[in-house]
């Protein structure tokens, strides 16, 4: 288990392979669909916003507003991450993001961006969101909450210990191309 805390540098993510199991320390930033559409078409990241060495966690995740006006994480699933496929490498490259924590994979491009810019896709536990969420330790701001809504708005998180897997890793590693290539011979023996 590789113990990563934010920000990460390319050197710690250029020794991650695939089947590496991670924990996660530190900040992170939550963003689906409209962030990435939003930042892919030029839009610019609020004040406070730094995603360099960071990482992007593709949740919408379930907030309580507390009695002294601060938020409470009661669920923090990942979604699935092939949505941003269209937008995450242009994203990782141009904000120096060293890693994406979601489910069910990303394509092509990103893995490419992951071998040219030092970066690795995660794979945490789909269903597990109340498990994941005891991980957040600290709600520290919200971005785009009255624009986007609540699942879609950027959502700063302070984690501990966030266990996640090497799924596509800096070196053109991809579990889930290898998956998929098991799959389609053994279907092929079965035809």
């Amino acid at each position: 288990m590789t113990a990563l805390h934010t920000p990460i540098t390319e050197e710690q993510i250029r020794a991650l392979k695939v089947g590496d199991a991670v924990t996660i320390s530190g900040i992170v930033f939550t963003g689906r669909d409209a962030v990435h559409k939003y930042l892919h078409e030029g839009g610019a990241l609020p004040p406070g916003v730094d995603l360099r060495g960071g990482v992007i966690y593709h949740c919408g995740p379930v907030m309580m507003k507390q009695d002294d006006g601060s938020w409470k994480c009661t669920a923090a699933g990942p979604t699935t991450s092939i949505r941003e496929e269209p937008y995450q490498g242009d994203i990782i490259h141009q904000f120096g993001v060293r890693g994406v924590i979601g489910k069910g994979g990303l394509g092509e491009k990103t893995l490419a961006a992951c071998q040219a810019d030092g970066c690795v896709y995660l794979h945490a536990i789909g269903g597990a969101a109340q498990v994941l969420a005891e991980c957040v330790k600290k709600v520290r701001n919200v971005y785009f909450l009255e624009e986007f809504g609540s699942p879609e708005a950027i959502w700063e998180l302070e984690v501990e210990n966030f266990p996640a897997v090497v799924t596509m890793d800096s070196h053109g590693g991809s579990l889930h191309k290898e998956v998929f290539a098991a799959s389609a011979a053994e279907l092929a023996k079965r035809l």
